[in-house]
Parts: structure tokens; sequence; C-alpha cells
């Protein structure tokens, strides 16, 4: 069992909700942890688990590879230790965050991405036109050794201020808030791992 070193992170992340909508926190979880997610995620990827993201919801849904190209497995509890300790902090966080912005969160969905060299997913919004359920997003890196010259930033794009790019560093964690966010990911010249993820209300 990994020491979690997230908690003294929770009120920043807390105060960058509320005041920018977005945060964005380095370290949040131990590079031992990260490097086991990692591990999944590749095994996952080898052993075919990991089918192309698709567009939309429900009925439908359809994958459109000029919108987005990553492959993605979502996260059941129980699969692993390193899945369930993820699992674990975010839960905590989702109670932190209803704590202090009362956001009535119930609870957090997430799943593996993986995008190959060159795939990206086009600017848009986390929450669908027809569900509300989606309200902070969380995406949590897993590539160690990553250099601007890889690419592969998220951009986010907040409503009063320029846009802003986040390398995809293992073991940051980047919230912000599933209706009000606009951002895509840029293609990158390497392999590019990630959790992604939502808080939802009922």
């Amino acid at each position: 069992m990994h020491t979690h070193n997230y908690r003294h992170l929770l009120p920043q992340i807390i105060d960058d909700l509320a005041t920018q909508g977005w945060s964005q926190q380095d370290n949040f979880l131990p590079e031992p942890l990260t490097h086991e997610l990692a591990q999944e995620c590749r095994a996952r990827a080898d052993s075919g688990a990991l089918t192309p993201a698709g567009v939309g919801r429900s009925q439908a849904v359809a994958v459109r590879e000029g919108i987005r190209g990553d492959r993605i497995q979502w996260l059941e509890a129980g699969q692993s230790s390193a899945c369930d300790q993820y699992l674990a902090a975010m839960d905590e966080l989702r109670q932190a965050l209803n704590q202090a912005l009362y956001l009535g969160l119930e609870d957090y969905e997430s799943h593996f991405a993986l995008y190959p060299p060159g795939a990206f997913y086009k600017k848009h919004l986390d929450r669908f036109r027809d569900d509300d359920h989606r309200c902070v997003s969380a995406v949590y890196y897993l590539n160690s050794d990553w250099h601007s010259e890889h690419g592969g930033a998220l951009r986010l794009y907040p409503h009063d201020a320029a846009e802003r790019d986040v390398l995809p560093h293992a073991c940051s964690l980047v919230l912000f808030m599933s209706a009000e966010l606009p951002h895509e990911v840029l293609p990158a010249t390497r392999e590019r791992l990630s959790l992604a993820g939502w808080f939802r209300r009922r």
C-alpha cells in the first residue's frame, strides 16, 4: 500500500475550483503507484482490452477518429490494488469537494485513456447537452520523462484568461468544471497515458 501525499493539496484544489474553475496539481499521488497504473494501462492495451473511444452517449455513441483517437477501458472496483488505491484517493477528493463547495457529488467514474502517437481529441466540453450528471472532470497523467517536444498537451480555454497548455507529466492531476471549460488534447510524438474521470451528481 502506497502512502498518499495528496491530502495537503486539497485546500488548494478547492480554492482553485472556486476562484478559476480549474486546478493543476503536481505530485498528487506517489510515483510508485503512478508507475503501477501506467504498467496496468499498457498491459490492458497489450491484451486488447482498450477499445476505440466513441463520441456522444447512450445509443448515439460513434467512433469518429477525426474528433478523438484515444483507446479506453473503464475502471471497476476490485480489478487491481493500484486501481483501488487511485479510486480511494479520488473518493476522498470527492468528499472534500462536497464538504467545501456543496456540489452534491455522488460518485466518480474513470477510464484508462491511451493516445497512440499522432492521436488527438478536438476542442469540446465534457458535459452532454441532455445529461448534467458530470460536474467536475479529472485527468491524472501516467507519463514518465515527458518533455515539451513530445507535444500532447491538454489545452484549456478559460473564459477569463488566455488558453493554457498542460503537459501530461506523470503524477500530475488536472481538475475543471465539466460544463464550463472547453479543452482539447493535442497530438503527441509518443504514446500518451492517463486516467480520465468525472465526479457526478445525481
